[in-house]
């Protein structure tokens, strides 16, 4: 449904995007992910249209966004990352502006108003004039207009921003509710809300892509090589002589729990550590109450993974 095809883009002397390449299919929600300065807002902006690259191509369901802009547009709904409202309109009239704008039927427009007013918790705003409401109806405003034209491709930059906790958890709800009906692409820097509402995560540092995979994936990765939290009825002394003589450990740090100890134990390499953790101290007769590695996230591979690029940049 969106493919993007060895994307450049260069702003004079400086590369910003270097041969973006990738494939959403129809019905997957995709996290895009990158720190400040990454290219992402870019290639966000090349993606739909409203930003020519230097090199490559983008196609909306078989559509080039360039050579057929207005076509593929159509396409696509966009809520940027700072909403652009008439905020001297009231709601539903800025929503039967943006369906006039995609050649909505007024029937078509009562219609699809009052389903995203809905879907976006707006049906009791919808004759307040935008100026007037917080700045998360607001961002739920920008929602409803990106879905009212019912587009294939639904591209959502920061659409949680703004939102208190309650209305986060209903744009969650409304996420699943797109899943399989609009190929959504999410852009946001709360990465729980990517890990908890995407199909696939890309992500995207100095201008190039450093990592994509399923959630899941992605922390399998940050788990290799992890730490592992061991409790044991022994001295933190004990624990750190004991676990650093195992030769794939680099580093212990235990902490006094009254009789028990606590020890974060590092490895050197992609070594699983729980195996030879268990049967040090079993054979040293401590007794343990608690073995497990430390838990990845998301976060953890995004960090690593944006270092890690920002090292090898940092050395050609």
């Amino acid at each position: 449904m969106i493919v993007a095809e060895h994307l450049v883009k260069w702003y004079g002397p400086v590369l910003a995007v270097e041969d973006l390449c990738f494939e959403i299919p129809a019905g997957e929600v995709v996290g895009f992910l990158g720190p400040n300065g990454a290219g992402k807002s870019t290639s966000i902006r090349m993606i739909t249209g409203y930003l020519p690259p230097t090199a490559g191509r983008c196609t909306i369901d078989g559509v080039d966004v360039m050579t057929d802009s207005r076509a593929a547009r159509r396409k696509i709904g966009y809520l940027p990352e700072s909403t652009p409202l008439y905020t001297e309109m009231r709601v539903d009239e800025y929503l039967h502006f943006c369906g006039r704008l995609f050649g909505m039927s007024r029937t078509e427009r009562v219609r699809r108003i009052d389903e995203v007013a809905a879907k976006c918790g707006l049906s009791h705003n919808k004759r307040r004039v935008i100026g007037q409401l917080s700045k998360g109806n607001r961002q739920r405003v920008g929602i409803a207009q990106a879905l009212l034209h019912e587009p294939p491709v639904l591209i959502l930059d920061e659409p949680t921003s703004g939102l208190d906790p309650q209305q986060t958890l209903a744009f969650r709800d409304l996420v699943a509710e797109l899943r399989g009906k609009h190929t959504v692409m999410l852009s946001s820097h709360i990465l729980p809300e990517v890990e908890r509402s995407a199909d696939r995560v890309i992500i995207i540092a100095g201008g190039r892509i450093v990592a994509q995979g399923t959630p899941a994936e992605l922390r399998d990765r940050a788990s290799r090589g992890g730490a592992v939290i061991v409790e044991a009825q022994a001295t933190p002394q004990q624990m750190t002589d004991l676990l650093q003589a195992i030769p794939s450990v680099a580093k212990v740090k235990p902490e006094k729990i009254g009789p028990w100890c606590r020890a974060t134990v590092s490895a050197k390499d992609d070594t699983d550590l729980r195996g030879p953790v268990a049967q040090t101290l079993t054979h040293a007769g401590h007794t343990i109450r608690e073995l497990r590695l430390d838990a990845p996230t998301l976060e953890r591979y995004f960090v690593e993974a944006v270092a890690k690029q920002a090292g090898e940049g940092g050395a050609s």
